[in-house]
This record gives C-alpha cells, structure tokens and sequence, in this order.
C-alpha cells in the first residue's frame, strides 16, 4: 500500500486551542490562507480579498442547500429518560434519525419531542432501525394535528422542525450546544433548498458585500445543490482510505450550472467550488468527463488517482484529520502541500473546522 493509499498520511496534529467555538461577527473577515498549486507558495490573506485572485469570466459555483434545524431533544414516553435524536432525512411519512438514550429503545416505542422553551410538542413512533445504527420513525398524526400552530402542514417536516429542531451544530463547537445566533449564523447566505444535517462551511464566509465585490469584477455565479449528511464529516474507519464505505448523499446540477461551467472554460476562464459539497457535485456530474445535468444520489469518493473535470479552484475550510474531506483536498492540492499548508496556518493561529478560518487553492 503507497503513502497516499494509508490513513495514517491523512492524520495531522490538531490542537484543541485551534477548533474555532465562535463564529466572526463579520463573516467575510476570517483569515483565508492561499495555497497556490502549480509552486506550493503560501500567501496569508482574508476572505474578502478572494475577488483580487480571479478575474472576469471566472465562475464561482457554490451549493444552495439549507440546513435543517434537525437535532431534537425529548424524553421516552413511558420511562421518562432523555433522549435526543438527529434528523438524517424526511419527508411527510417517516424519518430518518440517529438516536441516542441510555438503555435500547424498542420498536414501537413513542417519544415526546421538546421545543425550544421546554414544552411537550410532539411524538414520534420509533418504527424499526436502518442501516448505520439510524432509526426509522414516524409522527404521531393525532397528537401533532392537536398540538400544531394553524400556519402550517402539520405533517410537513420542515414546519415541525421549526418548531422543535435545534441547530445540529458538530460536537467539536460547544459539545453541540445550541447559543442564541447560531440558528442564523450557521446558515449560508446561498441557503434556499432544505434538507441538510449540516451547513457547507466554506459557504459561511460569503456576505452580500463580498458576492457584489465578486459581480462587480465581472466574475460569474452559479448554483448545485447537496444536502450535506453527517457522515461527510465522519473519520476514515479502515487503514487503507480505498476500504473506506463511502456514504450517499443527494445532489443536483442543474441546466443553468452546466451552461455556466461549460462557457467559462471555453472562455479561458477559471471555475471556483465554494465547498467541498460543491466539488463532489459538479464532478459527479462530470463523471463522463465533461459536465451534465445530473440529479440524484452520488457515491462519488474523491481520492488519489481521480481526475478532475469540472472545477480548477476550491476555497475550502481546514478539515478533522482521517477524513473523506481532507483526503479530497488532499487529492486537488496534493498531500504534502496541504499537510504543509494546515502546520502553517495552525502555527500562524488560524481558526480551524466549522466554524473557522479558510483555504482557497488556485
């Protein structure tokens, strides 16, 4: 097995001084390291100087997804012991959930779901377990017809999650705890569609100041979409990366992306991934070799040996040691300038994971 094929070359030191807890009040004012490729120079800047390295035609494309308020917070119903819940997915008629008590919950077992102030709100029925440890679970129709606000589709997931989610923020910030802010602050300023468990951070850095600052250099913008699942965050569980199961997540790349990403390289031009999410997208839907309309499920694994079509640049927060997103990185970049890289900004005080600093590579 070669270097690149081992986990362990995708481990890095990381100090616990070094995960950011807060978010920046000015979001485009986080510190944005530039790795350049083709010589592996180092410049230390901040996000809103990202228009300076891209020039007309160049095309940013960034994922629109939206995050769900999907962790939940309850009791068992008939032994009273807390529980909480992470929503993977859902729709009108069942729910896919990760679940944590103390004890084993049992199929058919009911669960009354918290709001925000501490009031019962909802139940759910515990139907049968899925793949990974996840749950199958369904509302209670009757008990959330009786106890659902008249402005809203009592069966629609995001109306009840709106009311009893809280933010699934990672256990690195806080432990996962949920302050006031992080409803809005862990939200992109692309968010339209919903159905992620977690934000696509790259895209948290982006104001409306700074996208006008990129338009006004006569750059372009586009969209994809991709509901981001929590095993995009999850470390690599085998010794050799190839082993690694990868996950399933929901993507689209519409017509309209497809159009953009086409004229700017026959243009010359450059295109800019906001994300790894967005990587993953536009290259599955390149996986021909050249970009298509693409929607549906991706199992695409982005590691040593891949080739890429679509995108030329990724700005890209710093990334947990052992995971899927680091070795993609690690793949666009090469390893050794992005280990390099990540020593650099850790030494220089960078502000690292989620809620953190960011990488653009050009």
């Amino acid at each position: 097995m070669s270097g690149a094929e081992d986990v362990t070359a995708y481990d890095y030191p990381l100090p616990e001084a070094s995960i950011a807890q807060e978010p920046l009040k000015r979001r485009d004012a986080a510190r944005m390291l530039v790795l350049h490729r083709a010589t592996g120079q180092i410049e230390h800047r901040h996000v809103r100087d990202l228009p300076m390295y891209f020039t007309a035609g160049d095309l940013l494309v960034s994922n629109d997804t939206r995050v769900r308020p999907a962790r939940l917070v309850g009791r068992r119903k008939e032994t009273g012991g807390r529980w909480e819940g992470l929503v993977l997915a859902a729709d009108r008629t069942a729910w896919k959930l990760l679940a944590k008590t103390r004890g084993r919950v049992q199929p058919g077992e009911r669960i009354v779901l918290v709001d925000r102030e501490g009031r019962d709100a909802e139940e759910l029925v515990m139907c049968e377990r899925a793949e990974g440890g996840s749950w199958v679970a369904m509302l209670d129709p009757v008990a959330s017809r009786t106890k659902q606000a008249d402005d809203g589709d009592p069966a629609d997931a995001d109306h009840v999650l709106g009311r009893v989610g809280r933010v699934p923020l990672p256990g690195y910030i806080r432990g996962g705890v949920e302050q006031a802010g992080d409803l809005e602050r862990y939200q992109t300023v692309f968010a339209a569609a919903s159905g992620s468990a977690a934000a696509p951070t790259a895209g948290l850095h982006f104001t409306p100041e700074l996208l006008a600052a990129w338009e006004a250099g006569g750059m372009q913008q586009a969209r994809v979409t991709l509901h981001v699942g929590l095993d995009t965050f999850r470390p690599i569980s085998t010794e050799a990366i190839a082993e690694h199961p990868m996950h399933t997540e929901w993507c689209t790349c519409p017509t309209e992306t497809v159009a953009a990403v086409d004229a700017a390289h026959a243009a010359g031009r450059r295109v800019l991934a906001v994300g790894t999410t967005t990587v993953r997208t536009l290259e599955s839907a390149a996986r021909s070799g050249r970009v298509e309309p693409f929607a549906g499920p991706t199992d695409l694994y982005i590691r040593p040996g891949f080739s890429f079509h679509a995108v030329d640049c990724l700005l890209t927060n710093f990334h947990m040691p052992r995971t899927t997103l680091l070795v993609l990185v690690s793949c666009f970049a090469g390893r050794e300038r992005v280990l390099r890289a990540y020593a650099e900004a850790i030494e220089q005080g960078y502000r690292l994971l989620s809620y953190g600093d960011a990488m653009l590579i050009v």
